[in-house]
């Protein structure tokens, strides 16, 4: 399989990557801004709120005003069946992407789909522990996830314990959807 070619203008704007024994980092420039500006445009594929991803354009944009980006917001599980059908389909329009589900990462890097690019900021400021080893990618953000339950109607001994199978047959469905009905 062939890996996707990030373009310069998507080296520019990838905002992940540092640590271990990493890449080198890959410093911005005149020569890599002249050729992301003859290419005009970065494709970004995100599964981030729209308020930040449009904050995440105009930034960039402000800084590289010869280089417009195309944000792409979708959830991020459409968002890998999209990624999967394009370079199933051989098209590779992604320059950068963010997804809300670290796993995906995981996938794209075993599938080769993955260019390292490790930008100077990430290799002086992120730890090594939210990176990639190779520099393929790096945490942007993390949500919290909880075990909680309604003490209405779940009393603490009966409560969740783990993401596992719940304690009773009826609180399946709230399981399943992740919903508050515990």
């Amino acid at each position: 399989m062939r890996a996707i070619r990030f373009s310069h203008a998507a080296l520019l704007t990838l905002l992940c990557a540092p640590a271990y024994a990493l890449p080198a980092a890959t410093p911005v420039t005149p020569e890599l801004v002249q050729a992301a500006e003859k290419e005009g445009a970065v494709n970004f594929y995100t599964s981030v709120d729209v308020e930040v991803a449009e904050k995440v354009k105009k930034a960039f944009e402000g800084k590289y005003p010869r280089i417009k980006v195309a944000v792409e917001r979708n959830g991020a599980q459409r968002q890998f069946q999209r990624l999967a059908q394009e370079y199933a389909s051989r098209i590779f329009n992604a320059d950068v992407v963010k997804s809300a589900d670290a796993a995906h990462f995981v996938v794209w890097k075993r599938q080769g789909w993955l260019a390292a690019f490790v930008p100077e900021d990430v290799a002086k400021h992120y730890a090594s522990e939210h990176v990639d080893p190779d520099g393929l990618f790096a945490t942007w953000k993390g949500s919290l996830c909880v075990v909680a339950y309604n003490s209405k109607f779940v009393t603490p001994s009966e409560a969740p314990k783990s993401y596992g199978r719940p304690p009773r047959p009826e609180m399946a469905r709230a399981h399943r959807e992740g919903a508050s009905l515990l």
